[in-house]
């Protein structure tokens, strides 16, 4: 029998739904995706040579378990360049993928009875991880009057003598809601009166829009710094989701517990992977700019689509790459002798009869909407609205 830890958790919903698509794309049906979480541009030309020049030079072998100090060192620079936040090689841990980052986080930081505070909507991931750690996810609701995001009056009711941690994600995948200076402040004085840690989750941070400027509250002074841990990676800036390379910032304590969880777990990440990041941080990032500008024209596109089609409200976010449309209003329509009842019922609905994969939102703790990725081609989802349209139009 399997442990009670693992009968705990979820699959993940966003990749199971991409795996649905994947396979019925391989059957010949036409399937329009807005599930994966994955820029569709390829990993730029130069990050790609780089990696083929690590490979040819043979550097194919174990490194330090962290990763290497050149990309620590590309890492450091970046944070002092994009963020105003100064650490040292000690404070920072290259996994493979941030998912990693945050989960070793939470074994090496989390215990049996600890309480950690979570937004909702929030991204499938964070409430498993603290269960696999036997501790208990606190869920904070949140509203579109509010932006997605949770008041510090929200944040003080749910803090107890157990919370452990604040999750905290801006941009936010699903919504694409964003922090902005003064609220980060404000979150931050409570964290540092009431004691608790916050992970900041910031893997997003370049992809943000209307002049929103991203700042990291590790950076908001040398109080919150050392209670904060940063969370980021390759995948969303620098389209290399398959090169799996993320990693953590933070206080040097929590990172050498971290690296010890990590050496009993896969070691070190990719060893030619590494050298090609040393690069996506080094050099131009005029790929990440082309890339934002693109996902901007999608994002203005999708959500007056969404907007406009009957029974559907969609918020308009400020980054990621991600809208959440609320759907509630379908919810007991019928299409023949199928009713529509919630998100799930809504996105089998769609993938049956429409072919648009898009994933329902009770998996990111929020019935009322489903998420819609708009990482794929203009041409996708102009297809894909046009047939959401006529989906919404069949129920009655």
């Amino acid at each position: 029998m399997v442990t009670r830890r693992a009968s705990k958790i979820k699959p993940s919903p966003t990749l199971a739904l991409e795996a649905k698509a994947k396979s019925l794309r391989a059957q010949g049906v036409d399937v329009i995706g807005f599930g994966a979480g994955e820029p569709d541009f390829d990993t730029p030309a130069h990050i790609k040579e780089a990696a083929v020049r690590s490979l040819s030079a043979g550097f194919t072998k174990y490194t330090a378990v962290g990763g290497i100090d050149a990309l620590k060192d590309a890492i450091i620079a970046k944070l002092k360049r994009d963020n105003a936040i100064e650490y040292s090689r000690s404070q920072i841990l290259v996994s493979c993928g941030a998912k990693h980052s945050l989960y070793n986080l939470a074994v090496a930081l989390f215990e049996e009875g600890d309480e950690v505070i979570i937004p909702a909507p929030y991204w499938v991931t964070y409430p498993d991880q603290v269960l696999l750690c036997d501790a208990v996810p606190v869920v904070v609701r949140t509203t579109e009057e509010t932006g997605f995001k949770a008041t510090v009056d929200q944040l003080r009711a749910a803090i107890t003598p157990n919370t452990k941690a604040l999750m905290l994600n801006s941009p936010s995948n699903p919504t694409g809601a964003t922090y902005d200076r003064r609220e980060l402040q404000a979150i931050a004085a409570l964290a540092v009166e009431r004691g608790i840690y916050v992970i900041s989750d910031e893997i997003y941070e370049k992809l943000v829009y209307d002049g929103y400027e991203h700042v990291s509250i590790a950076s908001l002074g040398p109080e919150i710094k050392e209670r904060t841990v940063v969370i980021n990676g390759f995948s969303k800036s620098h389209a290399m989701t398959g090169w799996r390379l993320g990693y953590a910032a933070g206080p040097e304590g929590i990172i050498s517990a971290m690296n010890k969880v990590q050496s009993q777990s896969t070691s070190n990440p990719t060893s030619f992977a590494q050298e090609a990041a040393v690069v996506a941080y080094n050099g131009s990032q005029e790929c990440v700019t082309q890339m934002v500008q693109e996902f901007d024209r999608r994002r203005r596109f999708i959500v007056d689509r969404l907007n406009a089609m009957e029974g559907v409200r969609c918020f308009k976010p400020q980054g990621a790459f991600y809208v959440f449309p609320n759907v509630s209003a379908l919810y007991g329509r019928r299409y023949k002798d199928r009713a529509i009842a919630n998100s799930t019922d809504l996105a089998s609905f769609l993938l049956d009869e429409v072919k648009v994969a898009v994933v329902a939102g009770v998996g990111f703790g929020a019935d009322d909407y489903v998420r819609l990725s708009y990482a794929t081609s203009m041409a996708n989802i102009e297809k894909g609205m046009d047939r959401i349209e006529k989906a919404i139009s069949m129920l009655k």
